[in-house]
This record gives C-alpha cells, structure tokens and sequence, in this order.
C-alpha cells in the first residue's frame, strides 16, 4: 500500500479514494493498515478507503459489523452489485445501513458486457426509493455502452435523478473487457462517458488496479491514465473540460472542495508540465513534470521496484 502511495504522490496525485477487500477478518487487517497510512501520510495525501465484498455480504450479521467497521474509521460503504434475485434487496440493506451510520456509498455495477446487467439502474431507484441525502457513486458501468439506446437512456435519466456520480475507469476495463484467448477483443469495455456527461451527471476518470491480475500495468500515475482515456474515449477534437474528470469532479464526488482546483487563498498544490497545448501534452510521457505542494516543488523521485522485493522478503 505504501509502495502506492510512493507512486501517486511523486506523480501529483493529493487525494486517493481506494477500495478495500473486506471479508471477515481481513477487513480488520486491511482498514486497520489503511488507518496507520492514512495518519503517516495526512501531511501529503488524502486518503478514503470504501470495503469491498459482494452485497449479499450485507445480509449476514458479518455484513453489519463490517458496516460497523467502516463507520468506526469513518470510511465509506460499498460493494460490487452483480445481477441475481435478491439485488434489491441487497441494494435496500446497503443503504438502510448506510442510513443508519450517515455513511456516503460507492459501487461496482455492472462491470461486464452483458446487456441485461442493470445494477446502476437498481442503485439509482433505491437512492430515490429512501431519499437518500448522502454522497453515491457508481463506478465502471460498462453495460451501459452495449445496451440499447432507449435501455441505456432510462437509467441515465434515474442516475441523474438520484445525483450519483459516475467514475469510469478506462485502462482497466480495456484490459479485462471481451477478452478471451486466442481472439481479438471487439469492445473497448468503458462506459457512456460522453452520454452520461452531457446529461449533467457528473463523470469522473479513475483507476482501480496497477499490475496486479486485473490490469497487468500501471504506476498510480493520474495523468497516464487522463492521457490513455483521451485516446480510448475519444475524449478530444474538442478537448473541452474532459481535464476535469481526473481533478475537479473527482474531489468533488470524495467531497473535497478545496482539491482539484487553482485559485486565490487555495493551496498551490499544482503539477507542471511544459507543454503549452494538449497535442504536446498527450504526446510525450511527461516524466519531467514539476509536482509543487503548497507552492514548494517536492522531490518527485519515484521509489525503486527493489522496495517491494525487499518488503516481500521481510515478510
């Protein structure tokens, strides 16, 4: 996690939502790492940790100590919605608990190519059903863009009913979507980006994996990822604001008001790059950018993979 945490701060990032694997007893290891991190490294970065398991989790008595959990180091609730009988009921129980315990959600919805996966629509429904005053967000939402138009339509219209804000995460969904061995992906796996923004929803560009079985590369570098999705979603000719979804709308879905933003009486927590449009930009790496914290350039050294041998040895 420290290696990580390395990575985004030498490259610019100032604050990192992440999500957490958190069945039984694992949840205690894990959030309890996340908290020592979270204290060593609040002089640097902000850090959210939201627990990760399937919603069915939540029907258990595990499910509520874990909600228990997530209040106590005041993180935020969630899961990974896949379609089956008790989804609503499923959906229901997150956020009755999270009610309960004015706790914010983020979920995984339909990450997957199959155009009858409708969790987004189910979680946006709930959030109106319990007049739900927190902060929701909903990521991946790849079904989105292989169902029909009228079908994908109808549940952006209800997630902009319901406020929720969406996090696409490009590079990953690349990676994992339509791919089968031995055969040529057809599909680019990320959601209806451009759909979804010019409906008003709030749209965010993120990356939950960095060389891990689920996206075999990565440097927890927010630009790359920016400068990867421009390329995947054609988020360009015009450029507009798409720079947006990976700084002010990501601070403003983790509540963060002063993040992501240049302006008078605000920390310049700035990255510098010298290209002077986005062709230049976009096509050179960047790795001679100039990260400044408060206005003082800090040492962008990336640490050396040999941390990590090292740190498996120690174990």
């Amino acid at each position: 996690m420290e290696f990580g945490l390395k990575c985004s701060y030498a490259h610019g990032t100032k604050a990192i939502r992440t999500h957490i694997d958190a069945f039984g007893a694992q949840a205690e290891i894990s959030f309890g790492a996340f908290k020592a991190l979270r204290e060593e490294w609040s002089d640097r970065l902000i850090l959210q940790a939201v627990c990760l398991v399937p919603l069915e989790y939540f029907l258990t008595p595990e499910g509520e100590k874990l909600a228990d959990l997530v209040a106590e180091v005041g993180g935020i609730l969630g899961g990974v919605a896949y379609m089956n009988p008790d989804i609503a009921v499923q959906i229901d129980r997150v956020f009755a608990l999270a009610k309960a315990r004015q706790l914010n959600l983020d979920f995984h919805t339909d990450e997957t190519d199959d155009p009858t996966s409708i969790t987004l629509r189910y979680v946006a429904q709930a959030a109106i059903r319990h007049n739900y005053k927190g902060r929701v967000v909903c990521g991946h939402c790849c079904s989105l863009s292989v169902q029909e138009t009228a079908e994908a339509n109808a549940t952006i219209a209800l997630v902009k009913k319901a406020k929720i804000g969406i996090v696409s995460l490009p590079l990953c969904n690349l990676y994992l979507q339509d791919r089968q061995t031995g055969r040529t992906p057809r599909w680019r796996g990320v959601t209806l980006l451009h759909e979804l923004k010019q409906s008003g929803i709030t749209v965010a560009i993120a990356h939950d994996n960095c060389r891990d079985p689920f996206y075999a590369f990565g440097d927890h570098d927010a630009f790359e990822v920016f400068n990867l999705s421009v390329r995947t979603a054609h988020l360009d000719r015009p450029y507009g604001d798409w720079v947006n979804a990976i700084t002010l709308n990501p601070a403003d879905l983790m509540g963060l008001p002063n993040v992501g933003r240049i302006g008078a009486g605000l920390p310049a927590d700035l990255v510098l790059f010298k290209a002077r449009n986005y062709s230049e930009l976009l096509s050179r790496s960047q790795h001679d950018r100039r990260v400044l914290r408060n206005g003082t350039a800090i040492d962008s050294t990336l640490p050396s993979y040999a941390e990590l041998d090292d740190l498996m040895q120690s174990q």
